[in-house]
């Protein structure tokens, strides 16, 4: 006996009762474990919104930075530089460093 047969036999609320119960079946598979379920798209667009908020606020410190680059350094800016990353000191000069706990 084969299936088509088996189903043409059976009554037709046991025929409908079956297509609901797989339809359901194959819905509740769609929505939680399929490889493009609802909850990894959900998951998807949750990490694509947050990718995409970081990435607007890199390219705004990307534009801060290029700014500053792009302004010329007064003499004042060269001095505070050597003295606070280089080390440097004026002939005579002690300096004495204090750390940030």
């Amino acid at each position: 006996m084969s299936w088509r047969s088996l189903i043409q036999n059976m009554p037709g609320q046991v025929r409908r009762w079956l297509l609901v119960a797989g339809a359901a079946f194959m819905l509740f598979w769609f929505v939680f474990f399929d490889s493009y379920s609802l909850l990894s798209r959900i998951r998807w667009h949750q990490e694509s919104t947050k990718l995409n908020s970081e990435n607007a606020q890199l390219r705004s410190e990307i534009d801060e930075l290029e700014a500053q680059l792009a302004r010329p350094l007064t003499d004042e800016d060269v001095e505070r530089i050597a003295r606070e990353e280089y080390g440097m000191t004026r002939p005579g000069e002690v300096v004495y460093r204090v750390e940030e706990k």
